[in-house]
């Protein structure tokens, strides 16, 4: 069973209350990268690959912290912290905005006991204008059995 806004919330910092959603809390991003070299994901380890931080444009009729982002893929920091409580798994899903706006964001499952501050890939099929602190995803929290809790490579990133 997925649970509500506001119990989500308790495991998303910072929050405001325009964030919280009837069934979880929308994710603001933060920073985009773009990948600049090959990345490498073996049967026993895995080597992320170089990426660049796309600057913000300053134009005159856009904000300080715009970006304007041509069709490709680009991987997009959240600027809330998460942490998944135990007897919880984590699913981040794209605002619709974002669809009809002709982008996608992939994510991955995020195991009970990760903390840190994520990442998903966001596609972009037709160039798009973000401004930073855009909401453009949404945490939902559903209950999971599970044994052990994550304590991999990724616990507490982009602190």
């Amino acid at each position: 069973m997925y649970r509500d806004g506001a119990f989500v919330s308790d495991y998303v910092s910072p929050t405001t209350h325009a964030q919280i959603q009837p069934n979880g809390v929308d994710l603001t991003f933060d920073a985009v990268f773009e990948p600049v070299e090959s990345g490498r994901i073996s049967r026993n380890d895995k080597q992320v690959g170089e990426r660049r931080r796309v600057p913000a444009e300053e134009r005159e009729r856009k904000g300080p912290e715009t970006y304007v982002l041509p069709p490709g893929g680009y991987v997009v920091r959240y600027d809330e912290l998460i942490r998944v409580p135990e007897g919880h798994v984590g699913f981040v899903y794209p605002r619709s905005s974002l669809m009809r706006n002709g982008c996608m964001l992939n994510t991955a499952v995020w195991d009970a006991g990760y903390e840190g501050r994520g990442e998903g890939l966001l596609q972009v099929h037709h160039e798009i204008e973000l401004e930073r602190g855009a909401r453009i995803a949404q945490f939902v929290l559903s209950e999971a059995e599970h044994e052990g809790t994550y304590d991999g490579s990724y616990q507490g990133e982009n602190r």
